[in-house]
């Protein structure tokens, strides 16, 4: 059975909400009058949106994961880390892979069939990353289990995060603040596609609303790629300082030192994000703008205002 839209609202449960993109879509999803519920871990500590159910659990103990049938509409996956901690069990097989599978399978026995998942641009078996190849292992999963399903793959995303949140442009604004040079590991001329997270809510929100693009994925990006060179220097445009002095490092003999120091939680990347990094960043396709009608944020200065004070 394919699924259809039922109508003007619908039963969402939305897995990793608190996060990011979460954060906007779930914002996104109640004004548009749906029912939203959150996985949420730690409820207690954890602050939700006015009119937003919370589901105590967590998609790594599926026993507290039990849903009656008929209960909700569809799940949104934007479960995903970008850094592991594999001491404290956290890894990108279990965020990424067994999560999903978790949730899935409390999906079936709920007779849910609409799905929409997050994965990432680059995903593919055996990428540069783990964090690449279990985003497309559970994106094979879902594909796989019957379900109606919508994949996206944004590139790099940016926008102001929620409180005590991050993304990858504030992070470089913390370095470049205090870095007068800055290393270009591999010379930095590698592109990226960077995407505003309202985009990526917007196109997560008209999917659920558009049973036809059930069996695809979309890549999200913005209309135009840089350079690393280039992103460093519009964030410093951004933050209102002057744009830093870089020096191009042969990756090859820095890539040990990162393999290595990115082990402690305080230095600021791993091996795996900078493999990504040097790999670069833009999308195979844009076909979402016409699907779901979005003209992208621009990259600009302005848009990265949010970087100042």
């Amino acid at each position: 059975m394919i699924f259809t839209f039922p109508g003007k609202t619908m039963k969402v449960f939305v897995a990793g909400g608190t996060g990011f993109v979460g954060s906007h879509l779930v914002a996104r999803l109640v004004e548009k009058g749906h029912e939203v519920t959150l996985l949420v871990r730690t409820p207690d500590k954890t602050p939700v949106p006015d009119g937003v159910h919370v589901f105590p659990g967590n998609a790594l103990e599926p026993a507290g994961l039990n849903w009656q049938e008929g209960e909700f509409d569809a799940v949104i996956n934007l479960i995903g880390i970008i850094r592991e901690f594999p001491s404290k069990g956290i890894t990108y097989r279990r965020l990424h892979l067994d999560g999903t599978r978790n949730l899935a399978e409390t999906a079936k026995k709920a007779g849910i069939k609409r799905w929409i998942q997050m994965s990432a641009n680059g995903a593919k078996p055996n990428g540069v990353s783990e964090y690449q190849t279990y985003k497309f292992e559970a994106e094979e999963f879902l594909r796989q289990g019957g379900f109606d399903v919508t994949i996206f793959r944004p590139s790099l995303i940016f926008g102001k995060p929620p409180a005590g949140r991050t993304e990858f442009c504030t992070q470089m604004a913390n370095i470049l603040r205090v870095s007068p040079v800055v290393p270009l590991f591999g010379g930095g001329d590698y592109r990226l596609q960077p995407v505003h997270v309202k985009d990526v809510a917007s196109a997560f929100m008209s999917a659920l609303e558009k049973p036809e693009t059930a069996g695809k994925v979309f890549h999200i990006g913005g209309e135009k790629d840089f350079s690393y060179r280039e992103i460093l220097d519009v964030i410093c445009d951004g933050c209102g300082m002057a744009r830093r002095a870089k020096m191009p490092v042969p990756y090859a003999l820095a890539r040990p030192f990162i393999a290595v120091m990115g082990k402690c939680p305080l230095f600021p990347a791993t091996v795996d994000q900078i493999d990504m990094l040097v790999e670069g960043n833009t999308v195979p396709e844009t076909d979402y703008m016409k699907t779901f009608g979005i003209k992208p944020t621009p990259f600009t200065a302005e848009t990265l205002s949010y970087l100042r004070g």
